[in-house]
């Protein structure tokens, strides 16, 4: 019997992508979440092996990766990215995995401000010096925050100024993701950036949203203090509004630009536009209490 290809985050925006675009391919997957919900019940529904595992766990992490050809490891921007990527690699190395495909950020640098972003850095590293072959996606900004993001009112409140991106949607990443697994040796040692379309800034991005909703969607420049504290007012830790922040001074310095063909090139399809994202998921701003992206 073929060997499953291991997710982690596999509740997550990208990771349940994976999961499913894995399946589809009649690929056998081993789906890591942090606690067994609905999200899990649909995955082990598709198809999928669930596993509840802490990534801290030592023990579970290495039970996890037993048996795996290779494995898409994905942390969310909370404390202990560094521990959870030492004890993953111990744990790939251990069991002998073919290669991890790791999902980093775009800001990720030796001299980050953001500790996530700099932490995303030597958690590249730590993977680097591990015995197992290892890809690494630095994405800009996801297509998913205009969904986060988006106001009751019909704004987007941020804090980016003029600043451009290509918004890329988790969706799109998770062909990237999928494609390196199912063929890792051509990519082993590679770092992607990840980019949607379209390069915009956010007056042009609420243009397009305008036009996908068929009402005025507004963007809304605010000073880094107000979004910080319309973070904590939404229940955000302190770990993710330091990262928030200051990626937002990246972004406005250009950090989040750029384009290329990378999702076409190895993903195998052109990448959403924010107008095709947001009339697919056009559900989400019309109800309001169905968002759960965060």
């Amino acid at each position: 019997m073929a060997k499953p290809f291991l997710v982690t985050g596999a509740a997550g925006k990208t990771g349940r992508y994976a999961v499913r675009q894995l399946l589809e391919r009649d690929a056998p997957v081993r789906a890591l979440v942090h606690r067994a919900d609905a999200r899990s019940d649909e995955l082990a529904a598709a198809g999928a092996e669930v596993v509840v595992a802490n990534m801290l766990d030592l023990a579970a992490v290495s039970a996890a990766t037993r048996d795996v050809t290779a494995a898409y490891f994905a942390y969310p921007i909370i404390p202990g990215l560094l521990e959870a990527t030492a004890i993953f690699a111990e744990a790939a190395a251990e069991s002998g995995v073919g290669a991890i495909v790791n999902m980093s950020q775009i800001s990720a640098r030796r001299d980050a401000v953001s500790n996530a972003a700099r932490q995303h850095w030597l958690a590249e590293r730590v993977l680097d010096w591990s015995p197992v072959a290892v890809t690494h996606l630095r994405p800009t900004f996801f297509a998913e925050w205009l969904i986060s993001f988006y106001q009751p009112d019909g704004t987007l409140q941020l804090p980016f100024g003029d600043g451009r991106h290509a918004p890329i949607a988790a969706e799109d990443q998770a062909r990237v993701i999928t494609a390196i697994l199912r063929d890792p040796a051509r990519h082993a040692g590679q770092v992607y950036r990840l980019f949607g379309a379209e390069e915009l800034n956010h007056q042009q991005i609420a243009a397009e949203m305008s036009a996908a909703l068929g009402r005025e969607v507004r963007y809304v420049p605010v000073s880094l203090d107000t979004f910080s504290e319309q973070l904590r007012d939404k229940g955000f830790g302190e770990h993710i509004i330091q990262h928030l922040r200051a990626v937002a001074i990246d972004y406005r310095n250009g950090v989040f630009a750029g384009t290329n063909d990378v999702v076409r090139s190895i993903g195998g399809s052109e990448p959403m536009t924010v107008r095709e994202f947001v009339t697919r998921n056009k559900q989400f701003y019309d109800d309001r209490s169905t968002i759960a992206y965060w």
